[in-house]
């Protein structure tokens, strides 16, 4: 199994532009392609940049949820000020989080935290339990070519 924590956070709040996931969740091929053409979307029509500029510091934040009966992903900051054009503003709660941390390459880090943490640490602990709502990976760079991320994912005890 993945090596995780079991750590407290405080509430946070994210600025966010997404997009409704139309792939299918075993297939993580067609999964990847879709946010990679979504995210290239934001580099492209300068949105990206624009919420890199609101950022209160240098983490990047993919973000999923189920928002209105539909998979979301979102690429996120924590921001400093206001961005009018985004998506959604996105409350994560004061929690219990199940933290799965790694190293990696910067364009497949987020997806290896959190299949890690779905497809291993969550499917084999029993004292705690996926509380639904947002879940996150973080990342961010190391300076040498690799990023340092974090996968959050709320969490209770049973």
């Amino acid at each position: 199994m993945a090596d995780y924590t079991i750590e407290h956070k405080k509430s946070f709040t994210l600025t966010a532009y997404g997009f409704s996931i139309h792939s299918n969740f075993q297939d993580m091929q067609a999964l990847q392609k879709e946010k990679a053409e979504f995210w290239g979307g934001l580099k492209a029509d300068g949105r990206f940049d624009k919420l890199k500029h609101a950022a209160k510091d240098d983490r990047e934040w993919s973000v999923n949820e189920v928002y209105q009966g539909k998979p979301w992903n979102y690429f996120a900051v924590e921001a400093g000020k206001s961005v009018a054009d985004a998506t959604r503003i996105i409350e994560f709660p004061e929690s219990e989080y199940i933290v799965v941390a790694g190293n990696g390459d910067k364009e497949t880090l987020f997806d290896q935290l959190t299949y890690r943490a779905f497809g291993e640490v969550l499917a084999q602990i029993t004292d705690y339990a996926y509380i639904g709502g947002p879940n996150a990976t973080y990342r961010k760079d190391n300076g040498d070519g690799t990023f340092y991320g974090e996968f959050w994912v709320p969490v209770v005890k049973k």
